[in-house]
C-alpha cells in the first residue's frame, strides 16, 4: 500500500495542538484504520513558532541558541508526542517548508535544513511533508533545477539520519514533478 495516514491540516488547519494529535492517534486505533494500512499521524503546519505573532501560544524565539527549530506552546514536548503515537503502533509525521516561512507564516527550514532534520529525527518523526511555501522567494524563476534543489538537499540530509524518515514532496505539480520527484528522494 502507499503511505497512508491522517494529516491535521484538512480538519484543523492553523488550530492544531498536541491534544488534537493524540486524539487523532487514538481514533485511528479505535476505528480500525491501523488494521487497514493507515499508519501515519501527521502534524501539518503550525507546530513551530510563528515569528512576530502576538499570540502567546504561537510566538517566541523561532530557534534556540544552537539554531534548532523551536515548537510553539501548543506543542510542549515533541518527544512525548511521538512516543505516544509510536506506543499506539503508529508512525509520526511532521511538516516544514524549504522557504523561510511555512504557508501559515511559521518558521521554515531555509538555511537550517540539516539542523531541522536532525531535530525531527531526535524528536522521533518518521515522515516529513516538505511544502514549497515561501521558497518561491528564493527560486523565483522556477526552472526545473530550482524546483528540484530544495528536495535534493533535504533528501540527502534525511538519508544521513539514523532513522528512516519518509519524504513527502509538496510542490503543487510544478515543472512536471511526476517526471522527476522519485529521483530527488
Amino acid at each position: 500500500t502507499p503511505h497512508m495516514g491522517w494529516n491535521s491540516w484538512y480538519v484543523w488547519e492553523t488550530h492544531v495542538t498536541d491534544t488534537i494529535m493524540r486524539d487523532a492517534a487514538d481514533a485511528m486505533v479505535a476505528n480500525g484504520m491501523l488494521n487497514h494500512g493507515y499508519m501515519y499521524v501527521n502534524i501539518d503546519d503550525c507546530w513551530a513558532v510563528k515569528p512576530g505573532s502576538k499570540d502567546p501560544q504561537l510566538g517566541g524565539e523561532p530557534r534556540d541558541a544552537r539554531g534548532r527549530v523551536s515548537t510553539n506552546r501548543r506543542f510542549p514536548d515533541m518527544n512525548a508526542l511521538t512516543d505516544y503515537i509510536h506506543a499506539k503502533g503508529l508512525k509520526a509525521g511532521t511538516y516544514t517548508s524549504p522557504g523561510p516561512k511555512t504557508c501559515a507564516g511559521h518558521v521554515g527550514a531555509y538555511q537550517h535544513e540539516a539542523l531541522d532534520v536532525e531535530r525531527f529525527a531526535e524528536w522521533g518523526f518518521d515522515f516529513l511533508k516538505y511544502d514549497w511555501c515561501s521558497y518561491d522567494k528564493i527560486a523565483p524563476n522556477k526552472s526545473r533545477e530550482e524546483l528540484q534543489k530544495p528536495y535534493r538537499l533535504i533528501s540527502g540530509i534525511l538519508k544521513k539520519q539514523k532513522r528512516d524518515i519518509v519524504l513527502n514532496l509538496c510542490q503543487y505539480g510544478m515543472g512536471d514533478v511526476w517526471e522527476w520527484g522519485k529521483q530527488v528522494g
